[in-house]
């Protein structure tokens, strides 16, 4: 059967061809949640994935975070848990760096038994929506940037989490060493065997800088002409910091806000649209202000994100980051070079001319953000919608009132039931699989009684 993804049975000849020492791989099928689902499968099954792709139950994409059936999904007993098949994304077949015996990686998505794309793949979703720019004659691109935690594996004396002492000397600092290039060399181990295990798989990681919190970190990626690699970028770089931190030690942490007290995680997400001559019509012309398409990005974009919250923040450790002048935005504004707004345009050069969208968390979906942003952006050209005044100075101080925002999880899950924006940007299936997995892990969350409620109740009432 010729693959529906595009990947053909020569790109796994050649791997194996320069790769005799790999024995297995990890096939790899991200989920709603973004968590990578799949399995590991001997060297000569290879091939033959390439050829005919690999049977995956449709379940697969109907779990919760903890990897638990969520029925209301209509993708567990509704059809039977039936198979469907999983092929190859072009492109992603990569070594595993350090592993022993050596393994490699590969990514996959889900399609029906006859080729047609599953519309529950959070991959599939956003080729749909490129696919709809394309037929405009546009196409975006984009990076985006992994802020993340280095933690140790042992919790404090009050059972809190607490950031790694550096893995060359053992040094613990507890302070805010933001921009520190110094604190960043005792981790320096473990960042040369990310950017090794970064370039043994062509992701194009970038700059390292430390954050604004103990052991929090940042990875920039370099831009892509074609924002599907971007997005497969970052689920392979969150994959392989996750397994380089595990063997210096550490524990890569991406929860959005791991620690209280201090600023949460995010995944900020860089986007500009080209013609078919590879012009950036972000880009504004000569003695013009802002390009009109740029500013009706930035419309489609405040307009719906209220109702696109949830895909930004899809947990509910999701929304302890959304605490004032914490750099995490609290309003649908947009502004230029300015770290308080939601949307920010970077300062620079007008051929460079982007979008940076500021409101996900690091714990959110790259696959449902560029999705999202981009039936945002597209909203915002068909109907000609005007951003508003730009913020400047403090934007956690100005009044934004044009949309109301979710005030907390479950008001994200009600507005994004309700949008038919939203509906429309994932697909109807997406949106129902996507909603039905989010009010599930809001019920798990609504009845835990938490060692806060005794604390703060458990004496006192």
């Amino acid at each position: 059967m010729t693959s529906p993804s595009g990947s053909t049975p020569t790109e796994a000849q050649a791997f194996l061809d320069a790769h005799p020492e790999i024995e297995a791989f990890d096939i790899v099928l991200t989920d709603a949640n973004g968590v990578g689902r799949g399995k590991i499968v001997r060297r000569h099954e290879l091939k033959s994935i390439f050829e005919g792709g690999r049977h995956m139950p449709i379940s697969i994409l109907g779990l919760d975070i903890t990897g638990e059936d969520v029925h209301e999904t209509g993708l567990i007993w509704d059809s039977g848990d039936g198979d469907l098949r999983a092929w190859p994304i072009p492109g992603t077949l990569v070594p595993l760096y350090g592993t022993k015996p050596p393994r490699g990686q590969l990514l996959m998505a889900m399609y029906h038994l006859d080729g047609q794309p599953m519309s529950s793949d959070p991959r599939l979703a956003l080729a749909r929506q490129v696919g709809i720019l394309a037929a405009k004659g546009l196409y975006p691109a984009g990076a985006f940037e992994l802020e993340f935690f280095l933690l140790a594996n042992e919790r404090d004396a009050d059972g809190k989490v607490q950031p790694a002492r550096a893995v060359l000397d053992g040094r613990v600092s507890g302070k805010t060493e933001v921009y520190s290039v110094d604190h960043l060399h005792g981790m320096e181990p473990l960042f040369s065997d990310i950017y090794a295990a970064a370039k043994a798989q062509g992701i194009p990681a970038e700059t390292v800088i430390s954050e604004y919190a103990p052991g929090q970190y940042e990875l920039t990626l370099n831009y892509r002409k074609d924002v599907m690699r971007a997005a497969d970028d970052l689920v392979m770089l969150k994959r392989l910091v996750r397994a380089q931190a595990r063997r210096h030690g550490v524990t890569a942490c991406f929860m959005a806000k791991p620690i209280e007290k201090y600023a949460g995680s995010g995944m900020h997400f860089h986007v500009s649209l080209q013609d078919k001559g590879g012009r950036n019509v972000f880009a504004e012309a000569a003695g013009e202000s802002w390009s009109l398409p740029l500013l009706r990005g930035l419309g489609g974009l405040i307009q719906t994100m209220a109702e696109s919250m949830l895909v930004f923040a899809p947990h509910a450790n999701s929304w302890r980051r959304f605490v004032s002048q914490s750099y995490a935005p609290v309003a649908p504004s947009w502004g230029v070079n300015n770290r308080s707004v939601a949307l920010r345009v970077p300062a620079g050069d007008a051929k460079n001319r982007r979008i940076e969208h500021r409101p996900s968390g690091v714990d959110a979906n790259p696959y449902l953000i560029a999705a999202t942003v981009l039936a945002g952006i597209v909203k915002g050209l068909d109907e000609g919608l005007d951003p508003g005044p730009e913020t400047t100075g403090n934007g956690y101080e100005a009044a934004v009132t044009r949309t109301t925002m979710p005030a907390d999880w479950r008001a994200a899950i009600e507005a994004a039931k309700a949008s038919s924006f939203l509906k429309g940007a994932l697909g109807e299936d997406l949106h129902r699989t996507f909603v039905a997995i989010k009010q599930s892990e809001y019920l798990r969350v609504a009845r835990t009684v938490s060692e806060l409620d005794y604390h703060l109740y458990l004496h006192e009432v």
